[in-house]
């Protein structure tokens, strides 16, 4: 699995022109799933994410983590995350899990990512064309592979 965490002021997902969720201060992730993931990356990469020090403190020191400021949290699945550019210059996706596969995952991660941080996530809709939008405090981006562990 890999993520891209972006620490936001705000953020919001709309489909077919209507908003379907929005966030105030915390975090927007996006959420690529490859097919040999499994529910061990999801309980890795939900516990680094929930413990994952990015907020400023008091000091403007990042040193608090997005349950410790209480902030919202967005998910938003994204198969392009996976994308491989070796060859030529259309990237293939044969990373990417199947629907089948990706599906359950994407569902399990959402529910373990809210048992973490004890509130509910906001969501896109796992598969449809979206509208993202985002004001990124910082800038602060964070990309995380479970395959790599770092």
């Amino acid at each position: 699995m890999r993520v891209v965490i972006q620490r936001v002021s705000e953020a919001s997902v709309k489909i077919d022109n209507k908003t379907k969720d929005k966030i105030n201060s915390g975090l927007l992730i996006f959420l690529g799933i490859e097919e040999s993931d499994t529910e061990e990356d999801i309980y890795w990469l939900c516990g680094k994410i929930v413990r994952l020090r990015i907020f400023n403190d008091k000091n403007r020191v990042m040193n608090l983590s997005v349950k410790e400021i209480e902030g919202d949290v967005m998910l938003i699945s994204q198969f392009t995350l996976h994308a491989s550019t070796k060859k030529g210059n259309r990237p293939s996706y044969i990373k990417a899990a199947k629907p089948n596969i990706a599906i359950p995952l994407y569902e399990k991660f959402i529910k373990h990512l809210e048992m973490g941080l004890g509130k509910p996530v906001q969501t896109g809709k796992f598969g449809a064309m979206m509208d993202v939008s985002l004001v990124n405090d910082g800038p602060v981006t964070i990309i995380i592979d479970s395959r790599n562990r770092e």
